[in-house]
């Protein structure tokens, strides 16, 4: 049996309370030690076609034994899926000026060593040792003024252009991706996730979601709060612990 497998993991996805379609995607597989949520760029063609796809093939990668072979073999899937939606798929869709596009967080755990890998907006957390670390760091017009024009976290949240996005698989010709590794420790609780749940949760509320000792309940108590407020957007989370 792989190590992957001694953990266990819980993942959901929700409408919300305004959106008629669901644009998010998730792939919970702790027996192959890859967790993914992926949030199709809403208002465009195609978000849950993006998604979806995403979800689908990083599913699909052979398990090898070596670490570093999958995590290389991740980064080399999201950039095939970038051409592939950047070009095959605008084509088929009739509209030379549409987008096909999504966000992308994964997540992959082999024995101690673990790597996260995003393009956008979604995110990973880490629970550990009590306290709440965001891993990703949005790749958004709200993080970009934050970094480059010294904008307070309010100030750039009042940006009219705050939530558009400066990456995602299919959004531009060349996709950038950042890549974090990290060894994990035994009580270490991971949260991959939309900002459709991030955005209504404070990080009390989600540290105290993911001191719960179960994700299925970890997870119960993030969308019940969640859906306790505007839930304007898709929501999507996996909650994964040992």
């Amino acid at each position: 049996m792989r190590s992957a497998s001694r953990w266990r993991s819980a993942a959901r996805t929700d409408a919300g309370k305004v959106r008629s379609r669901n644009e998010d995607a998730f792939l919970d597989s702790p027996r192959q030690g890859l967790w993914v949520v992926a949030d199709g760029m809403g208002g465009h063609q195609g978000g849950d076609i993006a998604s979806q796809l995403i979800v689908a093939s990083l599913a699909e990668l052979p398990v090898q034994a070596d670490f570093d072979a999958r995590l290389t073999g991740i980064r080399q899937c999201l950039h095939w899926l970038n051409r592939r939606l950047g070009q095959e798929l605008t084509v088929v869709a009739g509209r030379s000026d549409s987008i096909m596009g999504s966000t992308v967080v994964a997540l992959l755990v082999e024995g101690k060593r673990a790597a996260c890998v995003w393009a956008g907006d979604s995110r990973c957390y880490l629970w550990r040792g009590q306290r709440l670390y965001q891993l990703s760091k949005d790749h958004s017009f709200q993080q970009q003024l934050m970094d480059e024009q010294d904008y307070s976290a309010e100030q750039a949240r009042a940006h009219p252009s705050a939530h558009a996005l400066t990456r995602a698989v299919g959004a531009a010709e060349q996709l950038t991706l950042d890549v974090l590794e990290l060894e994990v420790h035994a009580s270490d609780v991971f949260l991959l996730c939309s900002d459709g749940l991030y955005q209504g949760l404070t990080c009390d509320a989600l540290g105290s979601a993911l001191s719960q000792s179960a994700p299925h309940v970890a997870l119960a108590r993030l969308f019940d709060v969640a859906l306790r407020g505007s839930a304007r957007d898709n929501l999507t989370a996996v909650v994964i612990r040992q």
